[in-house]
C-alpha cells in the first residue's frame, strides 16, 4: 500500500494547470479511460450527477469561435455567483498564481495589451484540442456541485496519469448561456465548469512555472 501512496503522490504533484498544448488529440478510448476511472469517486447517495460534452477536431474551434464571440460582445453570465471578494490568504494566493503567469510570460504589469490577449487564450482554450463541460442537475443543488468537484479532481490526476495535461476553467462557463445554446444544453442543467485537456507543450513558457500549496499547519488541525 506505501506504493500505492507513493504512485498517486507523484501522479498528484505533477498534475498543473497546463496553459499551451500541441495540436495531437487524445484517443476517444483514453478519454472514455479517464472518465470511467474518474467516476469512481465517493457522491451523495452514489449520485454521480455529472454528464460531460467532450469536443474534439472542429467541434473545438467552433465552440471556441462562439466563445469569443460572447466574451467580445457582452458581460458574463455564469450559472453561478462568482466569490464576492477574496480577501488575506486567499487574495494573497490568486495573486501570487497572477504574478507567476506573467513573469513566466515575461509580460509586465503595465502592459495591459499582452494581458488582455493572453486573458482572451482563455476562449481558445489555451490551443488544447479539446475541452470537457461538465453539467449537473440543478434539483442537487449544492451537494451536485460538491459531486462534481470530486470528479472533476479525479478526472485531472486520471488524465495525469495518462501523460494527458488539463486545465480546470471556470472562466468559460462565465458565458453559461451561450453554452447551453451552442450544445443544446437542458434548461434543469447547471454548467459547473469547463476542462480543456490535451498534451502539453512543454516548450511554452507558460508551462514552467507551478504554484505552491499552504503549509500542512495551515490546513488541517488534529485534536484529541
Amino acid at each position: 500500500m506505501q506504493d500505492d501512496f507513493a504512485t498517486l503522490s507523484r501522479v498528484m504533484n505533477s498534475r498543473y494547470s497546463c496553459r499551451a498544448y500541441m495540436e495531437k488529440e487524445v484517443p476517444d478510448a483514453d478519454i472514455q479511460a479517464v472518465v470511467t476511472a474518474a467516476s469512481r469517486v465517493p457522491t451523495w447517495c452514489n449520485a454521480q450527477p455529472w454528464h460531460l460534452i467532450v469536443t474534439k477536431g472542429d467541434a473545438t474551434k467552433l465552440f471556441s469561435n462562439a466563445l469569443v464571440k460572447a466574451a467580445e460582445d457582452g458581460p458574463m453570465a455564469p450559472d453561478f455567483d462568482w466569490p464576492e471578494q477574496y480577501t488575506g490568504e486567499y487574495q494573497n494566493r490568486r495573486r501570487v498564481c497572477g504574478y507567476q503567469l506573467y513573469e513566466a510570460l515575461g509580460i509586465p504589469r503595465e502592459d495591459r495589451e499582452r494581458r488582455n490577449e493572453q486573458m482572451l487564450k482563455n476562449y481558445t482554450f489555451f490551443g488544447a484540442p479539446h475541452v470537457a463541460i461538465v453539467t449537473s442537475e440543478a434539483d442537487l443543488g449544492p451537494y451536485g456541485s460538491m459531486d462534481c468537484g470530486g470528479f472533476i479532481a479525479a478526472f485531472t490526476l486520471m488524465a495525469t496519469a495518462k501523460g494527458i495535461s488539463t486545465v480546470v476553467q471556470a472562466s468559460v462557463t462565465g458565458f453559461a448561456p451561450t453554452i447551453r445554446k451552442h450544445f443544446d444544453i437542458p434548461a434543469n442543467r447547471l454548467v459547473q465548469t469547463a476542462i480543456s485537456f490535451g498534451y502539453e507543450d512543454a516548450y511554452d513558457p507558460s508551462n514552467n512555472f507551478r504554484t505552491q500549496r499552504a503549509a500542512i499547519d495551515d490546513v488541517i488541525n488534529i485534536r484529541s
